[in-house]
């Protein structure tokens, strides 16, 4: 496929969709590796060593450096070359991956963790991209997004599954050795499949905006997920304003540069402002989820497998929704296809605020489900309005910008909504006056000390102690649950009202076969994709540099 500006909006080829599954393969095996070690981590804990901060580390690591990095690594790959900066990440990432496998100190494995995240970081907003470059045409690059998508979120269900299956036979550092044959495949596929883009008028990496984007990344998304485990504690308080405060002096930095790491002006298109929003808050909406996960084992009493196991539906009915979302936006607007998918996954939290300690698994199940479908259409077409409504040099910067505020809005998410359903479980729970007093208090701090605490003090004592927990973290979880619906239902509207104007895919094809050329042709369907024109802060004919068109 020619990837001139002049060529508009071809189709896409044999070669663009096999390019696409070289694509997706890294994409799970990048989701996977953010759960896989769950399972393992017992098993590398007494191996290695680890204390408990260092068993936090392991795992936190990985995910704090892909955030952080996300925006400095979209912006170079602007500059420098996307698929070049891709194939590199995946070197670096198989490197890193071995290391991983064989390590002999907790403290090489965090090293080695990082690395991992700061190459996984080069390697997410470049397939993200790419995809924009590849598909131009609206109702294949929405089949392409689709495919995407489901591979990111399969690879997050599928990961403790991965996880417990490779355990049962090889030692733990056999999970991380999954990378070597997918990032080998990418790198002998890539220069054969995938097209080379980065923007002609991009000039030098801006160190100082990098150090400050990690200044502001790192530190917020670090206290936002130590609150959601230890609660508002003032030093988790001062990351997240640490975060804040060096934010400011970035975006300055970025108003004055000629080429920022961030460009600003991205935000000036108003379907990639309110796209960005929806995908950010419907994250957040999705915070409550960790809450469920935590009533399967604490209240149904399941293994961390087990509780995997129930969840997969609700991931399948997630990745058939993302499917199909694409194809019922060629016939209406992806706003309102967003808004009813919207709708639908607040019904689904609904149906979990009511859920209590006597009911059956098939209810809870189907009310994953619902809320699993509905979330489809928010990540697949969300994703799209943001690729097409900037210009196609900077959407390697737009897919980091997305990515980014997906993790956001799940920290936010699960910091917000866990300190509700922590103030609520403290309100509710009854300890029983003869538990001692340590026990007591381990119980009034959270479910997991209280089953410790139940345990500990076993007998009639001791269950009556889980079960006022138990009641009290279902009250909990009901409470988060319906703070997600109601969140959910908001976003809706707004979906609906800020996003109304896209006109369906359908339309944009349309617009593409109008007469006066190829060039003309792009135009129109980029237009109607975005609902007016000049929304884009740059001509067509500016789009990209064909540094090598050819593959």
């Amino acid at each position: 496929m020619d990837t001139t500006p002049e060529a508009g909006a071809v189709r896409a080829g044999p070669r663009q969709w096999a390019g696409l599954a070289v694509l997706a393969l890294p994409t799970l095996l990048l989701s996977l590796d953010m759960s896989v070690l769950y399972l393992a981590l017992p098993h590398l804990s007494a191996e290695l060593d680890a204390t408990a901060t260092q068993q936090l580390w392991i795992t936190d690591i990985y995910g704090f450096l892909i955030a952080g990095f996300l925006v400095t690594m979209g912006g170079l790959g602007d500059l420098v070359g996307r698929r070049k900066l891709m194939l590199i990440g995946a070197a670096c990432f198989t490197v890193a991956s071995v290391a991983a496998a064989y390590s002999t100190s907790a403290e090489m494995l965090i090293v080695s963790r990082a690395l991992l995240g700061v190459a996984g970081a080069t390697l997410m907003p470049s397939t993200m991209a790419l995809l924009g470059n590849m598909f131009p045409d609206p109702r294949q690059m929405g089949t392409a997004i689709a495919v995407w998508m489901s591979c990111f979120m399969g690879g997050m269900a599928l990961g403790p599954l991965v996880g417990g299956l490779m355990l049962q036979r090889f030692w733990w550092g056999s999970v991380f050795l999954l990378a070597i044959p997918v990032m080998a495949l990418l790198l002998i596929a890539g220069p054969l499949l995938l097209p080379e883009y980065r923007d002609p008028a991009g000039g030098r990496l801006d160190l100082a905006s990098v150090a400050l984007s990690l200044a502001t990344i790192l530190p917020f998304v670090y206290g936002l997920k130590e609150l959601a485990k230890h609660g508002w504690e003032p030093q988790y308080l001062l990351a997240i304003a640490v975060g804040i405060v060096v934010g400011v002096f970035f975006v300055r930095r970025q108003r004055t540069l000629e080429t920022p790491l961030l460009d600003l002006r991205l935000f000036a298109h108003r379907t990639f402002r309110a796209a960005l929003v929806v995908m950010v808050l419907g994250g957040a909406a999705s915070g409550s989820f960790f809450l469920v996960s935590m009533f399967l084992q604490t209240v149904k009493g399941m293994s961390p497998l087990e509780a995997g196991l129930w969840l997969v539906p609700s991931t399948g009915a997630t990745i058939a929704s993302v499917m199909l979302a694409p194809v019922v936006a060629r016939r209406f607007r992806p706003g309102h296809v967003i808004a009813a998918g919207l709708t639908i996954t607040a019904v689904g939290y609904l149906m979990l605020s009511q859920v209590d300690g006597s009911t059956g698994m098939a209810f809870v199940l189907t009310g994953l489900i619902v809320g699993a479908v509905g979330a489809g259409p928010m990540g697949a077409l969300g994703t799209g309005l943001i690729f097409t409504s900037v210009p196609p040099e900077k959407t390697g910067a737009a897919s980091a910008i997305s990515e980014t505020g997906g993790e956001f809005g799940i920290a936010f998410g699960v910091a917000v909504l866990g300190s509700v359903g922590a103030a609520v479980y403290g309100s509710q729970i009854t300890v029983p006056d003869q538990v001692p007093a340590a026990a007591a208090a381990a119980a009034r701090e959270g479910i997991a000390g209280a089953v410790g605490a139940a345990e500990q003090v076993g007998g009639t004592l001791g269950a009556e102690l889980l079960t006022a927990a138990r009641e009290a973290f279902t009250t909990a979880m009901n409470s988060a649950t319906g703070a997600s619906a109601a969140l959910a239902l908001a976003l809706a509207v707004v979906a609906a009202i800020a996003l109304g104007h896209v006109p369906p895919t359908g339309q944009a094809e349309a617009a593409g076969g109008a007469e006066g050329g190829p060039e003309q042709a792009g135009d129109a369907a980029a237009t109607a994709q975005d609902g007016r024109s000049g929304e884009h802060s740059a001509p067509a004919g500016a789009a990209a540099e064909p540094a090598n068109a050819s593959g």
